[in-house]
This record gives structure tokens, C-alpha cells and sequence, in this order.
């Protein structure tokens, strides 16, 4: 984890703002399809957003159809960067890994990712899948579904494209911290899938599943969730399981060199990762019954953040720029020097950032009652050599957060540009 932040909760202004989830549905009980009710729900979450835009999350008043503008929100699938990168953090997540079957090379691999695209794109405007569509979402709008797709380092050899392969993919180093189990790592594929409904997630994971017939086979797969748009009464940065207002830094699509930071410059080799990303994901198991047996005092000391306002502990709001100098009464740093949220600043890493786009997420708990939890971290940069590796070698020296949470998967993905009119992801590479 780090103490770059999420992608605000406010949709963008080409989106419907997501009002408070938790309300009736707008069909009253009655059959309407998803086409339907895009057509008659989608002025209604423009009007939303438009009131939204300027107070904020606000409950909706009586007559108001809240569940269908949280269901028109919808994303573009050709984009020039892939969805679910920079799109407001959804209530609903799963990440999914393939591996291709034991014969399928390049030419399965190809009509592997023609399938998934045309599946990702009607699913994401809340039409149905082209073939054996399983009506688990028929009642839903798209729900600001997000589907992305990304390569894994195995890919290259599994097709025969070794010269294609990014010099970015190569193997991320070991980290002292690390206890990561190789089942549930890596892959040769990997799908990311975002919705602010539960069942239009699902459809998509299914779908994608089912796309992949013969060609792949599932290595892992993991579920995740954030707060529902609307929970709170205005667009807050998320919280984690923690209770912790968790980032708060990171990089605005406004900065001048937010693009440079995220993404794969248009004139890159390899010429199909043109407008690309790279997604670094690991599976951060939170050691809660740890965590939550330290007083508040040493829980702020540990992130160098109060956990009321997610505010840095030299004072201000969560906004104000961290005081690295300040010292108390005693002479010691405000902020220790082995806080959580001192370590990962960009300025203590020689400008190294990443977008942090995560996930909680809950599997259970054991036998003696310790919760199977913590946080889906995934985020995005240009180059993981310049983004993630330098800040997670120097947590890996002395993170007070370090004794607290526990790496047990990873996997690193390039994340190819955003498919054009007629084209499926991949495609220059695949084609090429």
C-alpha cells in the first residue's frame, strides 16, 4: 500500500453521478430490459449528475429513481487508454488470470481477445452477450461496468512473440516482505473488472470465463469491493480495512505529467503498447487482529496520518502538503521517520508514482477466527522500474506499516492502449 490515493468517487462530467445506493429500483418490480431502461433511465442520471456536480453526494429526493442513475453510469469501451484505468473506483471488483491451454498459440490467443473485446464492449453499454447470455444482469443498465485486459511476461513465449515482450515486463525483484504463492501470481492473461453492481460484475466475470473456452484456462481469481458511490454525504477518498482514509497523493488526470507518469508514450517500442500501462497487483493480506489491538495513537504514528480525516499529523486538512521537518516537543519528527505515509512520497523517491487503483477484499476466516482480508492493490504507471520497484524497495527497509500486512501473490501485466473503432485489444500486437 501507499499513501497515493484513489481515484475520487465523483463521476466525470461525460458520466451520470452515482446517487446513494440502497434505495428502490426504478422498474417498481416489472420486467425491463436492460436496453429499456437505459433509454428511459439515462436522462434521468444526466439530470442527477448535473444537480450531483455541484453538492455532492445528496440523497435523492421522493420519486427520484436512484438505482437507475446509479445503472446508466456508463463507460466507453474505444477509449484511447483502456477502462477501469483512470474511471472512478467502482463498489464491485474481480481480477481474473489465464493461462492459455496446452496447443493455443497465437492464432487461439488472437480470436481469444476478439471474443472478450466484443463481449467486454456490449456488456459495458448494457446490452447482452452475443451468445448463451445468462440474464443475470437483464434488469440492470451497465452500472459503469469497466473491463480491461493485459499481458503477462508468459504470454510472449506461450505465442511465439519473444520480440514483442517489453523490457518493462521483466520478472519484478524479490522483496524481503514477500510470501507469495506462485498459484495465485502472474499468468499469461489477466482481466480486470469493475461495476457499481454486484450481479453486473458477476455477468462480466462469467461472461469472460465462459469467452474463454478452450483456449484458457482460469490460474486465479480474486474478489474485491470498495464503499458504494453515494454512501457518504459527499465524494470522500476511501477508507480500507484498516479504517484508514487510504491515499491521498495520487496523481490527478489534471497534472501536467500525469500521462507521463501512467502511461506508455505513443511513440514507445514496442509500437503496440502505444498509450499503454503498466498494472502492477498484489494481494495484501491486513493483519487486523494486529492492527486493531494498537491504540489510535500508534495506529496515526504508523501511517503518519490521522485516521479521523486522513489529515498528516503536522497538521491541516488531508490536502495539506506533509511537514517532514516539524518536530514536537520532545524533539522528534511529527511524523516518524518510518511512517507509511512518509516513506512512499513521491519526493522521497526520486519523483517515483504510480495511480492507485485498488480493492478491499474479505475470503473468510480461519479456524481460530483471523479474517482472510485486506486490500486487491493494483496501480498503474508508465514503467514499474520508475513507479512501484523503487517505492516498494524502500518500504521494504523499514515500513512501520510492514509488520501489519503480508504480500501473498503479485503479478505485473502490460496493459496495451484502448482498442480503436473495429479493432479488439491487442490487436497490433497480435497482428502486428
Amino acid at each position: 500500500m501507499t499513501d497515493q490515493s484513489t481515484p475520487k468517487a465523483a463521476a466525470p462530467a461525460s458520466s451520470p453521478a452515482r446517487p446513494e445506493a440502497g434505495q428502490a429500483g426504478a422498474s417498481g418490480g416489472t420486467g425491463v430490459s436492460r436496453r429499456r431502461l437505459l433509454g428511459t433511465a439515462g436522462a434521468t442520471g444526466l439530470v442527477l449528475g448535473a444537480a450531483g456536480a455541484a453538492v455532492g453526494y445528496t440523497s435523492a429526493p421522493a420519486g427520484a429513481t436512484p438505482l437507475t442513475a446509479l445503472g446508466a453510469g456508463r463507460a466507453a469501451f474505444h477509449v484511447k487508454h483502456q477502462p477501469g484505468i483512470t474511471d472512478p473506483l467502482q463498489a464491485r471488483g474481480h481480477l481474473i488470470a489465464f493461462d492459455l491451454a496446452p496447443g493455443a498459440g497465437r492464432k487461439e490467443a488472437a480470436a481469444l481477445l476478439r471474443r472478450w473485446s466484443d463481449t467486454a464492449e456490449r456488456l459495458m453499454a448494457g446490452e447482452p452477450a452475443a451468445h448463451g447470455d445468462t440474464d443475470v444482469a437483464r434488469d440492470a443498465g451497465p452500472s459503469s461496468l469497466t473491463v480491461t485486459f493485459g499481458f503477462g511476461r508468459t504470454f510472449f513465449d506461450r505465442t511465439g512473440l519473444q520480440k514483442q515482450r517489453p523490457a518493462a515486463l521483466d520478472p519484478l525483484p524479490d522483496f524481503s516482505s514477500d510470501r507469495l504463492d506462485k498459484a495465485r501470481s502472474n499468468g499469461d492473461l489477466w482481466v480486470q473488472i469493475g461495476a457499481d453492481d454486484a450481479l453486473v460484475a458477476f455477468h462480466a466475470l462469467r461472461a469472460v470465463q465462459k469467452d474463454a473456452g478452450a483456449a484458457a484456462r482460469v490460474r486465479w481469481q480474486m474478489n474485491g469491493f470498495n464503499r458504494s458511490p453515494g454512501a457518504t454525504e459527499h465524494p470522500m477518498t476511501a477508507r480500507n480495512l484498516m479504517g484508514q482514509v487510504d491515499g491521498t497523493n495520487n496523481p490527478k488526470p489534471h497534472d501536467a505529467d500525469f500521462d507521463q507518469r501512467v502511461f506508455v508514450p505513443a511513440d514507445s517500442r514496442p509500437a503496440w503498447m502505444a498509450n499503454g500501462s503498466y498494472a502492477v497487483v498484489r494481494r495484501i493480506r491486513m493483519l487486523l487482529d494486529d492492527w486493531e489491538k494498537l491504540p489510535l495513537t500508534q495506529q496515526e504514528n504508523v501511517i503518519g496520518r490521522r485516521k479521523s480525516d486522513g489529515a498528516p499529523l503536522s497538521g491541516g486538512t488531508e490536502t495539506t502538503a506533509m511537514d517532514l521537518e516539524k518536530t514536537g516537543k520532545d524533539g522528534s519528527y511529527v511524523v516518524p521517520v518510518n511512517a507509511h505515509a512518509r516513506i512512499t512520497r513521491p519526493d522521497q523517491n526520486g519523483g517515483a508514482a504510480m495511480l492507485r487503483r485498488p480493492f478491499s477484499y474479505h475470503d473468510g476466516f480461519a479456524a481460530d477466527g483471523t479474517p482472510d482480508a485486506g486490500l486487491l492493490f493494483i496501480c498503474w504507471q508508465a514503467d514499474p522500474l520508475r513507479g512501484f520497484v523503487p517505492v516498494q524497495r524502500k518500504l521494504d527497509r523499514g515500513d512501520a506499516l510492514s509488520q501489519f500486512i503480508r504480500h501473498e501473490a503479485s503479478g505485473l501485466f502490460a496493459v496495451p492502449g484502448g482498442a480503436g473503432k473495429g479493432e479488439y485489444v491487442g490487436q497490433r500486437l497480435l497482428e502486428g
